[in-house]
């Protein structure tokens, strides 16, 4: 268990305020040619420091480099240039997940590298529909936060925040327009042994909502490992050996051989001819997750009826060899800084293609995961690192995603073309208790009002499903 936390989820709908983007020099002087710099922690890291009001460029402290000017404006808060430790994500995050950030939220960031800062950027503010089911231990369990969506910013060491209230946004709490308690998270992934990331592109179980254990037994830690690395590595077990960094890609066979094995026996007949390859997976342990942050135990779902795709939103600015770093921000984001019990989704694939286990408890398994608000249940979520509005996924993306839903679906014997029910728990599409009919792969926007996936990874998901089918040989 973790000892700390509180934040997340909640946000809202943004939008696009005329904020002055005018830069002027460098807030903060650059390191010195030379110098060494600061060792980045293991372990990783965050750093939470409040928002304050902010005034006109008048009320400044005078002589203060860098800091961009802005007229007077009904309510800003933000964070003056200021140097920190060293992070490569961002987010804000507030107090009450039930009250959402109309606004428009810029951070602008300084490289380690160059000592160079960067434009003003935006960061996402609608995040709440990527959150735990209402009514759900891990929605209720007082540490959930207000967020926005992270943004990867790579390795900096200086940052300048603002967020400005939307005109005409009604008061939230005593003339205010802003959510109470609102911080910058500065989130560093800490460093981890290599993982090998494949270019795609070159070649190359019960229904309680309560922590359950995987039925293998008492967990055996292996020399050097912690008990909680040892719990989330178990289970894969027989998929991969405790310790794996990877769970090895199959044929349609030796998938389906496996998928038995796994199953005790237990796979329906039905299912068997439909499974299709297993792709390569990036465990837990080998994108170096840290353990001690999620919550013990693993919550299931009783089935996997369908898969949401989502983007992640934190932007394309990532070489694919630091995925794993990404990924580790996004983790202790959602846990430490929006208080999640884990990563919120299931499976992670980065823009070279490479399949990432997500939320601890098992690759083959249910897994209750915190994706799609209203929809968790009886669903695995897929998150694309990246943002897609505008820009539109790599090849290797869309064939990623089908290898995937064609192995996971399958072991599950659903048809990724056909259409499937599941019952709201609660969103802004749908009231908590209705029956909707949707695509047994669908995108986020499907079951909540959100542009997730981005206009164009949606676009997408025609073909994946018929990719994804073909590769399960339904004909």
């Amino acid at each position: 268990m973790r000892g700390f936390l509180a934040s997340s989820i909640g946000v809202a709908t943004a939008a696009a305020l005329a904020l002055p983007l005018a830069l002027s020099a460098p807030a903060l002087a650059a390191p010195p040619l030379g110098a060494a710099a600061a060792p980045v922690t293991p372990a990783g890291s965050t750093q939470s420091l409040p928002l304050a009001p902010l005034g006109p460029a008048a009320d400044r402290s005078p002589g203060f480099p860098g800091m961009s000017t802005s007229p007077r404006l009904p309510e800003t808060r933000g964070l003056p240039p200021r140097e920190v430790k060293r992070f490569s994500l961002v987010g804000v995050v507030w107090d009450d997940v039930n009250t959402q950030l109309f606004g428009r939220v810029q951070v602008r960031t300084r490289a380690v590298a160059t000592g160079n800062w960067s434009d003003w950027q935006d960061i996402e503010t609608h995040n709440s529909e990527h959150a735990p089911d209402l009514d759900t231990r891990e929605s209720g369990s007082g540490r959930v936060r207000g967020s926005t969506a992270p943004l990867w910013v790579g390795d900096s060491d200086g940052v300048e925040v603002r967020v400005q209230a939307e005109p005409g946004t009604p008061a939230t709490r005593a003339g205010a327009r802003l959510p109470s308690g609102m911080r910058i998270e500065l989130v560093d992934p800490g460093a981890t042994d290599p993982v090998t990331v494949v270019d795609a592109k070159n070649g190359s179980a019960g229904t309680a909502d309560e922590p359950a254990g995987d039925d293998k037994g008492d967990v055996v830690a292996l020399p050097g490992m912690t008990m909680e690395t040892a719990e989330s590595s178990s289970a894969n077990v027989p998929l991969a050996a405790l310790g794996a960094k990877e769970i090895t890609a199959l044929n349609k066979a030796d998938s389906t051989a496996d998928a038995v094995l796994a199953g005790d026996g237990t796979l329906s007949a039905a299912a068997r001819p439909y499974i299709g390859p297993r792709p390569r997976i990036v465990t837990r342990l080998g994108w170096g997750a840290d353990e001690s942050l999620r919550e013990s135990g693993f919550v299931y779902t009783s089935t996997v009826k369908a898969a949401f795709v989502h983007h992640s939103a934190s932007g394309n600015n990532y070489a694919c060899k630091d995925a794993p770093a990404v990924l580790r921000s996004l983790y202790r984001y959602h846990v430490v800084s929006s208080g999640w019990r884990d990563l919120g989704y299931n499976f992670a694939v980065d823009k070279c293609g490479t399949v990432y286990e997500g939320r601890a408890g098992g690759v083959a398994k249910a897994v209750l995961g915190a994706h799609t608000m209203g929809f968790n249940t009886d669903s695995m979520g897929v998150a694309v690192l990246g943002t897609y509005t505008s820009t539109a996924p790599p090849a290797a993306v869309v064939k990623a995603v089908a290898q995937l839903t064609a192995w996971k679906l399958g072991l599950f014997n659903r048809d990724p073309r056909a259409k499937t029910t599941l019952k709201s728990g609660g969103g802004n599409l749908f009231k908590k208790g209705t029956n909707v009919k949707l695509n047994v792969i669908s995108g986020h926007r499907d079951g909540f009002a959100t542009e997730c996936p981005g206009k164009l990874l949606y676009a997408q998901l025609p073909p994946t499903r018929t990719s994804s089918a073909k590769l399960q040989g339904r004909p």
